[in-house]
């Protein structure tokens, strides 16, 4: 009889089982990912005259790095092909960063075909297929004339700063920052781990008066200018997986010019690579491809020898295209 009970109950349970687990909501399941990210970067149009004997446009080597470092490879993208082109490159690569500069950003080849690949992305999003964009500095000024629809920059210098964030309420519940320890949280609202360099940017209340921009973006940090103008500093899409920085993390751990206040302590480098793992998981819930190996590997920055610059720029090697 002991032996019937315990297999009636043993049955039942097995049923249990079976039933719960057919009743698991897919989202417990691990997260298929692309473990063969490409992110795009559009090259900048060369703006100082030192520079201009190399080529029309450039990426400093130090994005290159950063972006390699957070697991991703990278594509150039040139700003002289048509909308057609850019089409296609959308459908290839995994993720699109938007680098700094001194561009207008209305008027320049570098904001025209940033708009052409932002209206691509929001698109995309809409009809679930996951694509993230990055922006730093002037990047992110970019970011947010495309959402606002109008420049709304002002004067807010920073022009050579480390400084400590001044962290949101929204910040400690976001994407971007949710995978820091409680030490660098801390570290980064007390020390100077973030590289300024910039004379303009959107303030605080500027921001907060654009019902597109504070719609559309959460305020994650903010800082003081050197004429004590409150600035926007990182931002993240509340429904996009969009992200923008005022600061460089580039810089903490791929330039060291000693001139310039680049932060190299080691809660800077963590910073530093936590932002560009953040970043590139996120480039990994993309499944774009190439449509063969020997076209992705022809795509790549690998095929082009970056120029020794640190003798006449703040970048020590320098792609230009």
């Amino acid at each position: 009889m002991p032996s019937r009970r315990f297999l009636i109950c043993f049955f039942l349970f097995s049923i249990c089982l079976i039933c719960c687990h057919e009743a698991m909501p897919a989202n417990l399941s691990q997260e298929t990912l692309n473990d063969r990210p490409v992110i795009g970067v559009l090259t900048q149009m060369v703006s100082d005259d030192v520079m201009k004997p190399f080529g029309a446009t450039y990426i400093p080597e130090s994005y290159v790095n950063y972006i390699e470092s957070g697991g991703s490879r990278v594509m150039p993208i040139r700003l002289t092909l048509s909308t057609a082109e850019y089409e296609s490159i959308f459908k290839k690569i995994n993720g699109l960063f938007f680098i700094g500069g001194a561009v207008d950003l209305t008027t320049s080849d570098f904001a025209r075909v940033a708009k052409i690949f932002y209206k691509l992305a929001l698109t995309a999003n809409d009809a679930g297929d996951f694509f993230p964009i990055w922006g730093t500095c002037l990047g992110m000024q970019l970011l947010t004339v495309l959402v606002a629809e109008e420049n709304l920059l002002s004067a807010t210098p920073a022009r050579n700063e480390a400084l400590p964030l001044n962290l949101t309420t929204e910040a400690h519940s976001s994407r971007m920052f949710q995978g820091f320890s409680k030490e660098l949280i801390k570290a980064l609202t007390e020390e100077p781990l973030t590289g300024n360099f910039h004379n303009y940017g959107v303030t605080v209340e500027a921001f907060q008066k654009n019902e597109k921009l504070s719609g559309f973006f959460s305020l994650l940090s903010t800082n003081v200018a050197e004429n004590g103008a409150h600035f926007v500093s990182t931002i993240e899409g509340k429904r996009y997986p969009f992200y923008g920085v005022q600061w460089h993390p580039e810089v903490n751990r791929f330039q060291w010019n000693r001139k310039l206040s680049f932060p190299h302590s080691s809660h800077a480098v963590r910073l530093s690579s936590q932002i560009a793992e953040f970043f590139i998981n996120e480039g990994r819930k993309s499944f774009h491809h190439f449509d063969s190996p020997e076209e992705e590997d022809a795509s790549l920055i690998y095929k082009f020898t970056p120029v020794y610059t640190s003798n006449f720029t703040a970048y020590e090697k320098v792609y230009f295209f």
